[in-house]
């Protein structure tokens, strides 16, 4: 059961960091941050933020996942949750890229 939850969670965490993220985007965009007293370049340092914090989430995870003395994974289900954790490194740069750079509401 354990080679099931280290395959899935750097899936798992890429999803709900993405979502997180995008959520973060429509409270920006809504009336109600403005009501929060907040501007949109507030919006954009905690996009950043948050784009930022979820990069440093999957790294972690992908070096707890190396870490032998942690969960010993051994074979093919020790190497596969190592790659899909990079996979989903490179999933969250890439899926949240335009939220950290381009307009935050348009």
């Amino acid at each position: 059961m354990i080679d099931v939850i280290r395959i899935f969670g750097p899936l798992f965490v890429w999803f709900a960091t993405f979502s997180a993220i995008y959520g973060l985007q429509g409270l920006v965009c809504s009336e109600h941050w403005p009501a929060l007293g907040l501007t949109l370049s507030h919006g954009r340092v905690a996009l950043v933020g948050a784009w930022l914090v979820a990069i440093g989430i999957q790294l972690g995870l992908v070096a707890v996942l190396q870490m032998r003395r942690v969960a010993p994974a051994t074979g093919l289900a020790g190497d596969v949750s190592i790659w899909l954790g990079w996979s989903a490194v490179v999933a969250i740069i890439w899926s949240s890229f335009p939220v950290a750079v381009t307009s935050t509401c348009g």
